[in-house]
């Protein structure tokens, strides 16, 4: 499948931050990860970027979206990190990390191999 150009950038730019997630946190337990306010900033970060990529795919309405899962939880998840920064639960975006991430990475990848 041919993907446009507009469509590759964006899971580009969702494939490099989640690796850049992935290195930031390589060494850290879930202890290590919420005691280090740097890398909390720069995991969050980088899931603003993700979730405006994935953002960016919907107002494209690209089909794509079809094949990534729980973007729509991803983008909300990137509304709550960008405007309620105040109300980020550290433990669930460590969760993210683990849980979700890596999955939304292989995906991501395929489509860009696709």
């Amino acid at each position: 499948m041919s993907l446009p150009l507009e469509t590759k950038k964006c899971l580009h730019d969702v494939l490099e931050a989640a690796r850049d997630i992935e290195q930031y946190t390589r060494e850290l337990d879930r202890a290590g990860y919420l005691a280090d306010g740097m890398v909390q900033a720069a995991v969050e970060r980088k899931f603003e970027i993700i979730g405006e990529a994935l953002n960016r795919l919907t107002r494209s309405k690209s089909p794509v979206l079809e094949k990534l899962s729980d973007h729509a939880r991803i983008i909300g998840f990137r509304n709550v990190i960008a405007h309620g920064y105040d109300a980020v639960d550290h433990e669930i975006v460590w969760e993210a990390v683990r849980s979700y991430l890596p999955k939304l990475a292989v995906e991501a990848e395929r489509l860009l191999e696709g």
